[in-house]
């Protein structure tokens, strides 16, 4: 494994503020002086050493050898961490993983990637766009596509619309959050590759749904879900949900130039750093082990790209900015267990020795997308 060596200038991190107020500022001292790059590169190839099953060709849940289990969405985002790490580096040692992975989570799944849970296919999708976007594969966007018509098939109009969490009978019959942001995302970007009209307008539709059902407008909370059979909206605002309609938001107001969805991706990130955090240190929160360890990665990917919209206000770019940074410096200097660069749910507490797909994978996402803001910002000097 490739070692990282940095140096402590002065860490010591203490906030005097909360971030409810956009005119508010936090004080730090000197950072941990890193280099991002490099720290993506290893930590991505801890989660490739530690977790790709060589066999199977697909990531076990666990970084032991004997947790060799399936996940199916888990599996999407551990695979975009390797998108971002060859767009980072345009290094053909994450690429030569992209069709193994194609292939194998097919197998896996049943030989389907076809699922009764629609935000797994949701994530899956998001994530052969990317593919796509890369390699220029037809597979990859066929294989999309196909699982778009499926999270179409989703949309009912129980409970004034949305797409369906579960389709299995068996299951409650809710509309969620985590599966009505992914789509709107899914729409919006297929938009963008075919410039099918039907796509921009689903990813329309699917967004004022739950624009109008499970967000708070006052706060920019997003509540879970929906129960279909009673019009009750419960569960509180997560983290993974926040940040898909951020993302579902930036998408369609850079297609349409319509500063509403500008404003209200701001209301909701606002509304994530001032509250979903440790107010102890103000990081992101931890949501727990198992899927919730994913959550807090799926935010910062969204998140990242409202911070680059050209148009954002300076005043919120700073303190998302600010906000962003501190997440990465607590983890890299907390919450990674240093001999084995592993990531636990706590972004302030290193786990010893054992941790799971999720947990790994929302680390090493915070991680990439802080070697890639900074390439970023690089490249606007």
């Amino acid at each position: 494994m490739k070692k990282i060596i940095y140096t402590i200038l002065s860490f010591g991190l203490f906030f005097l503020q909360s971030c409810g107020d956009i005119d508010d500022e936090y004080t730090y001292d000197e950072w941990t002086a890193v280099d991002w790059s490099a720290a993506a590169d290893s930590t991505t190839g801890t989660l490739i050493n530690r977790f790709w099953n060589t066999s199977g060709n697909y990531f076990n849940y666990g970084n032991d050898a004997t947790n060799v289990d399936f996940h199916y969405w888990p599996n999407a985002h551990a695979m975009d961490v390797l998108i971002d790490a060859y767009l980072r580096t345009n290094d053909a040692k994450y690429s030569a993983y992209f069709d193994k992975w194609y292939a194998g989570i097919k197998i896996k799944n049943g030989n389907t990637y076809k699922n009764s849970y629609v935000d797994d296919m949701e994530w899956n999708a998001l994530t052969m766009l990317r593919l796509y976007n890369i390699t220029n594969d037809a597979k990859y966007l066929n294989t999309a596509k196909e699982l778009w018509g499926w999270i179409k098939d989703a949309w009912t109009e129980d409970a004034g619309g949305g797409i369906t969490w579960c389709t299995d009978p068996n299951v409650l019959f809710t509309k969620n959050a985590c599966s009505n942001g992914p789509a709107a995302i899914i729409g919006a970007r297929i938009y963008q590759i075919t410039k099918d009209e039907s796509d921009l307008d689903w990813a329309k539709k699917i967004y004022d749904w739950e624009k109008n059902t499970l967000v708070t407008r006052a706060t920019g909370a997003i509540s879970d879900h929906i129960v279909c059979e009673t019009n009750e909206v419960k569960g509180g605002a997560l983290t993974y949900n926040q940040g898909t309609y951020v993302g579902a938001a930036v998408e369609l107001f850079q297609i349409t130039g319509d500063e509403t969805y500008l404003s209200e991706a701001q209301k909701v990130a606002n509304y994530t750093i001032s509250n979903l955090i440790n107010t102890s240190n103000n990081i992101l929160r931890d949501e727990g082990s198992g899927d919730n360890g994913l959550f807090k990665g799926i935010f910062i990917r969204y998140f990242l790209e409202l911070i680059k919209v050209e148009e954002l206000p300076d005043s919120y770019r700073n303190k998302y900015i600010t906000f962003f940074n501190n997440n990465a410096n607590v983890l890299w200097s907390s919450g990674v267990y240093k001999e084995d660069l592993l990531f636990g749910s706590a972004w302030d507490t290193a786990p010893v020795g054992m941790t799971q797909l999720t947990s790994q994978t929302s680390g090493c996402m915070m991680i990439e997308a802080k070697a890639a803001y900074d390439k970023w910002r690089g490249s606007q000097k």
